[in-house]
């Protein structure tokens, strides 16, 4: 059995491996917006208007809420996108105060071109993800044994993995290896 410090120091670079990823691709995402003449938020706005999920209004409340921005951040940078002819903004019939987004065919074309170019680096990126995940996941899964070990507990402890990401990356042809509770 390693000592706790030693356990904390790989969990430690873990951690750092995979938050060195994340934001290896989020400075790509954000020159390439540069390069495609967009401000990095702009491309963040147009991309959770264009894939919002069927049936969810796509409001500047709702792309205040998915882009962690306040809601007057999100009015003012809706109005530099709409100057530049890459969304409209719609008052809603129903409600004047609410403001509906709609990508253009403008929009569209920007995002294509940047949606592509995304994929790419995260295949780029993806076995150093899943890599990541799958050390992070299995020394979550040694720290909970372990925790169980000393109080004699061996049946309370559940997993929660993170499969939904994984899943997501196999997607993108990788393939996460993630030993199975019994293993």
């Amino acid at each position: 059995m390693t000592s706790r410090s030693e356990r904390d120091r790989k969990r430690w670079q873990m951690l750092a491996e995979f938050r060195c990823s994340l934001r290896s691709f989020l400075q790509f995402s954000e020159r390439r917006a540069e390069q495609a003449g967009l401000h990095p938020q702009q491309h963040q706005l147009l991309l959770q208007i264009a894939g919002v999920p069927d049936g969810t209004d796509t409001t500047v409340s709702y792309a205040a809420d998915r882009m962690g921005l306040r809601h007057n951040s999100v009015v003012e940078l809706s109005i530099r996108c709409e100057e530049a002819g890459l969304l409209m903004r719609m008052h809603d019939p129903a409600d004047r105060r609410r403001v509906k987004l709609k990508v253009t065919p403008e929009g569209e074309r920007v995002l294509r071109v940047l949606s592509a170019d995304h994929e790419r680096e995260l295949k780029e990126l993806l076995p150093r993800l899943v890599e990541s995940l799958s050390l992070i996941e299995q020394a979550r899964k040694n720290a909970a044994e372990d925790a169980t070990a000393k109080i004699g507990e061996h049946n309370g402890i559940q997993s929660r993995p993170v499969c939904g990401i994984l899943r997501w990356m196999e997607g993108y042809g990788c393939s996460p290896v993630l030993r199975s509770e019994s293993g």
